[in-house]
């Protein structure tokens, strides 16, 4: 049998919600490719996530992990059984425009030394979304925390493209994860995701290896989706915040040189504790969560701190 040019991967974790409009536009796009594949991994879900995959598109194959393995070892349990020549990750919150998985397709094609590639995102109510970037540094680091306004948040110094550089093809660093497609041969000189990052950063640090080994990164235009941003965490938002500087500090011991480690979880524990304060003066639902979380953070990053468990643990 045929492989198709394009594999297509969901890794769902309570989206039920979500799934119908993020397949049907999928399915949708069968026919502008030579084949096309859909998987979805259902990362343990408690809700109907794999049941309504498996009644309301058959066609889809469904991969059931036993635990919740976090987004970037749950799109490695697909992209071992996926046979395309393309390989797509899909956030379950993104609704995909007609033509992005040709676009894919056509650049890996045209583009011998191309490895991965991006698309343009927009949020749901159609307003622009930073889909391309440059690897981060310490000033990232530092405005993250430190926001001083706006324009310094889109600035070059924060890792931003200019926004005109949407409308174009682009090389980049790396592109955001919810919407990302790699070529074949690249995936399998770098092996997929790390699975050490359970959320977050884990497409930077793919993309980086990708560099790394000689691929280049683009942006590409043709390839559109609305990005309903973090639908699937919102009601575990103080632990992806935990999450997401527990991965942040593992791509920094990774990549970045001890004294930069050590820069880093520095501007990172004054920013949390400064937050902490400003949350516990303002008050409101679930600010103890979120005050807990960021003692959670301090602690990961204070002096003689260690990892601490994943929230998979």
């Amino acid at each position: 049998m045929t492989s198709p040019a394009v594999s297509v991967v969901v890794v769902a974790f309570n989206s039920a919600e979500w799934l119908p409009r993020c397949l049907a536009p999928i399915l949708r796009q069968a026919h502008d490719v030579d084949g096309l594949e859909i998987l979805v991994v259902d990362n343990a879900s408690p809700d109907e996530s794999a049941a309504l995959v498996r009644r309301d598109f058959p066609t889809v194959r469904v991969v059931d992990s036993p635990r919740n393995v976090g987004y970037g070892a749950g799109c490695n349990l697909a992209l071992a059984r996926a046979t395309g020549r393309t390989l797509v990750m899909v956030n379950p919150d993104c609704e995909v425009r007609p033509g992005t998985f040709r676009a894919f397709d056509d650049h890996f094609r045209s583009c011998p030394t191309s490895g991965a590639a991006g698309g343009r995102l927009m949020y749901g109510d159609g307003s622009f979304q930073d889909a391309a970037f440059r690897f981060p540094t310490l000033a990232q680091v530092f405005l993250d925390v430190w926001p001083i306004n706006w324009r310094m948040t889109q600035a070059r110094l924060n890792g931003r493209y200019a926004r005109a550089l949407d409308a174009t093809a682009f090389r980049c660093d790396f592109v955001l994860g919810a919407l990302m497609a790699v070529r074949r041969e690249a995936y399998e000189a770098t092996g997929g995701f790390d699975p050490d990052y359970f959320m977050y950063v884990e497409e930077v640090d793919w993309c980086r290896r990708l560099r790394t080994h000689g691929w280049e990164v683009w942006h590409l235009p043709g390839a559109i989706a609305t990005h309903h941003a973090g639908q699937s965490t919102r009601t575990v938002a103080g632990r992806m915040f935990v999450e997401l500087h527990r991965s942040r500090l593992r791509y920094y011991r990774r990549h970045w040189s001890p004294i930069a480690v050590a820069a880093a979880r520095a501007i990172t524990w004054v920013g949390c504790r400064s937050r902490a304060h400003r949350l516990a003066r303002e008050g409101g639902p679930g600010i103890l969560v979120q005050v807990d979380a960021c003692h959670e953070v301090m602690r990961m990053v204070g002096p003689g701190a260690t990892m601490g468990p994943r929230a998979d643990a």
